[in-house]
């Protein structure tokens, strides 16, 4: 990662004792709440490397749920989440992984949302400062830094579909900052990653939402406040 500031390194105002393996890890399960969309029912969660060794000591177990219930990383019920969190009803289970991974920092999560079923696997990497990098999204490979707002749109792999998307963002006046492409086999399914300068709106997943190819949108905005910061109760 290319050093901008002296905050890069010290990390974001926090709950915990590390930037990469605490504020850092609540940020990649914050990201993955997002993408579920939903309070997931089950959550196994499988540590990698520095992250395998250590996280009971450093809080990146607690971190993890936190996000995962959608909490800043300096909200002061971190410390507190797994026990939230179950009472919620959410069935949790930690693992060390083995084998290959992508960075020193590295957590996967496989999650199923509580009311709807529906399934994510998600790996990310804390990279140091509290920065994260999402690197797989249920198979599919993407960059996704959770520094900027950004939706991602799953869909189909046929002629025309990126420059319908681009031309929905450049109608809504919407400028796109980085984006990210991967698909399972040609002509198959595909997700497209799209970091933005300036939040989704709600008209904007709307009208994604109605192009022929694409099967959902999920927007990930770590920078919005949770729902208790907004004055509104947390439920998990």
């Amino acid at each position: 990662m290319r050093f901008k500031d002296v905050f890069s390194i010290i990390g974001p105002a926090m709950v915990g004792p590390s930037s990469s393996h605490t504020a850092g890890a609540a940020r990649i399960g914050r990201a993955a709440r997002q993408v579920l969309g939903e309070f997931p029912g089950i959550a196994e969660v499988t540590f990698f490397g520095s992250f395998a060794a250590t996280y009971q000591g450093h809080g990146t177990d607690r971190a993890i749920i936190g996000g995962l219930l959608d909490f800043a990383t300096d909200d002061h019920r971190l410390p507190d989440s797994i026990e939230l969190a179950e009472a919620g009803g959410m069935n949790i289970s930690f693992r060390q992984g083995t084998g290959l991974f992508p960075h020193p920092n590295t957590v996967r999560l496989h999650l199923t949302g509580r009311d709807t079923g529906m399934e994510l696997t998600l790996t990310g990497t804390s990279i140091g400062g509290g920065n994260i990098e999402i690197v797989d999204i249920d198979g599919f490979s993407v960059k996704l830094t959770g520094n900027y707002p950004t939706v991602l749109i799953h869909h189909m792999d046929y002629l025309g579909v990126l420059a319908s998307v681009t031309d929905v963002m450049r109608r809504g006046e919407f400028n796109i900052g980085h984006m990210s492409l991967d698909r399972k086999n040609r002509s198959g399914a595909a997700l497209t990653v799209l970091e933005l300068d300036e939040p989704a709106t709600e008209a904007l997943t709307g009208e994604l939402l109605g192009l022929p190819a694409v099967k959902s949108v999920s927007v990930v905005d770590l920078n919005r406040k949770p729902q208790e910061q907004e004055g509104k109760e947390e439920t998990p």
